[in-house]
C-alpha cells in the first residue's frame, strides 16, 4: 500500500490544496475501486490516517482511499468564500482520475465520511447518485437545515453564516431531507448509516432514518452504544468498507 499526499492547484478553489491517497499494490490488471471519504468539522485530509487504523483495512480490500480538505465549509460553494462543492464533486473527481489510476466506473466507486462529512457523504450521493454504487455516513450532522434554525452555541452559527450568509437551506439542495424527499429511490446507490446512541448528533440520524422511510429510500441504519469519537469511527470502519465495496 502506498501512502501519497498530494499537493495541487485547484482551479475552482483558486488556491493550492492537499489530499491524502492510499493507492494498493499494483499487481492487478484492473484499476482498484476508490472510496473518497470525507473528513470532519474540526479534521482535515490527514485525520483519517492520523486517527484511524484505514490504511490496513483499505490494503485489506485492496481499494485506494482519497481524502480531499475542504476546510469548515460543509462541503458547499461559500457565499463568502470559497466553492469547495465545485471542487469536490467536479474537480477532485477528474484531478484523481488525472493523477492515479484508479476505476472510474459507478460500480468501483464509493464515497463515506464522519461527522460533517458524513453529511458530505450523503449530499455527493444524493445529488449525484448516477456517481457512487453507495455511499456511508458516520455519526453525520444529517440535518443541516435544523442546525441553521436552531443550533444557538455562538460558533455554530457563525459558522453557518460564513458559508451560507441568506441562504435558507431547508427545501434547497443542501438539505439532505428535501433531497431524500424529491430523489428517485430506484435511481440511489445504496445507503449506510452508523451513529452513537450518546452522540450529541443522533436525533439528527434517526430524522434522517424516519425521513427516508417516509419516502420509500432504503437505508442500512443501526444506532449502537458509542459517542462522537474515533474510537467508534474506527471501531466501524472496517465494517463499513466491507459494506461498500460488497457486490
Amino acid at each position: 500500500m502506498a501512502l501519497i499526499r498530494c499537493d495541487f492547484w485547484s482551479e475552482a478553489l483558486e488556491m493550492s490544496t492537499s489530499m491524502t491517497v492510499l493507492l494498493p499494490d499494483g499487481d492487478s490488471v484492473d484499476p482498484p475501486p476508490v472510496v473518497y471519504l470525507l473528513h470532519g468539522l474540526t479534521d482535515d485530509h490527514t485525520a483519517w490516517t492520523r486517527f484511524s487504523s484505514v490504511e490496513r483495512y483499505a490494503e485489506e480490500h485492496g481499494v485506494a482511499v482519497v481524502m480531499p480538505s475542504v476546510d469548515r465549509s460543509f462541503y458547499a460553494n461559500e457565499t463568502y468564500g470559497m466553492r469547495f462543492w465545485d471542487f469536490l464533486s467536479a474537480e477532485l473527481p477528474e484531478r484523481v482520475g488525472r493523477f492515479f489510476r484508479v476505476s472510474a466506473r459507478r460500480e468501483d466507486t464509493f464515497v463515506a465520511g464522519l461527522s460533517m462529512g458524513g453529511y458530505g457523504a450523503l449530499k455527493w450521493a444524493l445529488r449525484e447518485p448516477e456517481r457512487f454504487a453507495a455511499a456511508a455516513s458516520l455519526s453525520g450532522a444529517l440535518d443541516l437545515a435544523y442546525i441553521q434554525e436552531h443550533d444557538r452555541r455562538p460558533h455554530i452559527r457563525a459558522l453557518v453564516a460564513r458559508v451560507f450568509a441568506d441562504r435558507i437551506v431547508a427545501g434547497g439542495d443542501e438539505d439532505l431531507m428535501h433531497l431524500v424527499r424529491v430523489a428517485d429511490p430506484s435511481s440511489l446507490p445504496r445507503l449506510m448509516l452508523r451513529c452513537g446512541s450518546d452522540d450529541h448528533l443522533v436525533a439528527q440520524n434517526r430524522r434522517f432514518v424516519a425521513a427516508c422511510a417516509t419516502a420509500g429510500v432504503r437505508v442500512d441504519a443501526a444506532f449502537e452504544p458509542g459517542d462522537h469519537t474515533w474510537e467508534f469511527w474506527d471501531g466501524h470502519l472496517p465494517a463499513v468498507l466491507a459494506w461498500l465495496l460488497k457486490r
